[in-house]
């Protein structure tokens, strides 16, 4: 099981501009209880943490070492692979429902993110596109805004539940032969991260070719190809290449 825990350690939660002290302090109670420990706090709007404390309960140590940034970049960085929360549907982008960006998030090596806007107006359009995915709880039209803290802890454990399958699923998988022959071969479907990889390779070649407007149509393609992970690395090592021409 301790092993199963470690793997929570890759996981970081991303707070853009938070202005209400009661929402870190449910944040930090979410994440202690989901066994998370890193997390960042991108320009913070309130810095009331003798509030926050109020309502951490037995998480106040996690109010202590948030990762104060002034970027989302700054953030993200080093992150194999981010989840950006959002209710706006974005053309040519999927919203996730939080299950299946948690299994994605647990599936990809190395480090991962899920980032969160502020209470009043959630990501800016740049912030979107700086993230990998997208993803939405689903609500009641009625109500379809929920309260940050709420999403956080919603987030957090289905993150908690997706990395610990994923752990637990590892040791059977390195026991079959013909998967450890696929994976030397680079035969397997490329997860999550490696896709990430070949998006973001394209954001940077679609804009020096003064086609920032294709990436979403060229991407979508790549996807449906169904592309393994080492094609999806020559496809990546590709748009790199072109970036830099």
């Amino acid at each position: 099981m301790e092993d199963r825990l470690g793997a929570l350690k890759a996981v970081r939660f991303v707070l853009c501009r938070p202005r209400n002290p009661q929402n870190l302090g449910a944040a930090a109670r979410a994440l202690g209880c989901a066994g998370i420990s890193r997390w960042a706090i991108v320009d913070p709007r309130t810095v009331d943490f003798g509030a926050a404390r109020r309502v951490a309960v037995h998480a106040e140590e996690l109010l202590d070492r948030p990762l104060v940034c002034a970027t989302l970049a700054e953030a993200l960085a080093g992150c194999a692979l981010s989840v950006g929360t959002t209710t706006r549907a974005r053309r040519e982008r999927a919203l996730l429902p939080p299950r299946e960006a948690a299994r994605r998030l647990a599936g990809a090596r190395g480090d991962v993110a899920v980032v969160f806007g502020d209470e009043r107006s959630g990501m800016t359009a740049e912030e979107v596109e700086a993230v990998d995915l997208l993803s939405c709880i689903p609500s009641d039209p009625g109500q379809p805004s929920w309260n940050l803290a709420q999403a956080i802890a919603i987030y957090a454990y289905e993150v908690r539940m997706a990395t610990l399958a994923s752990a637990a699923a590892q040791p059977e998988a390195g026991r079959d032969p013909a998967a450890a022959a696929s994976r030397r071969r680079g035969a397997g479907v490329a997860d999550a991260a490696a896709l990430a990889a070949v998006d973001r390779a394209l954001a940077d070649a679609t804009q020096s070719a003064g086609k920032p407007h294709a990436r979403r149509r060229l991407f979508r393609a790549l996807e449906r190809a169904g592309l393994t992970s080492r094609e999806a690395a020559l496809w990546t090592a590709f748009l790199r290449t072109i970036h830099r021409l």
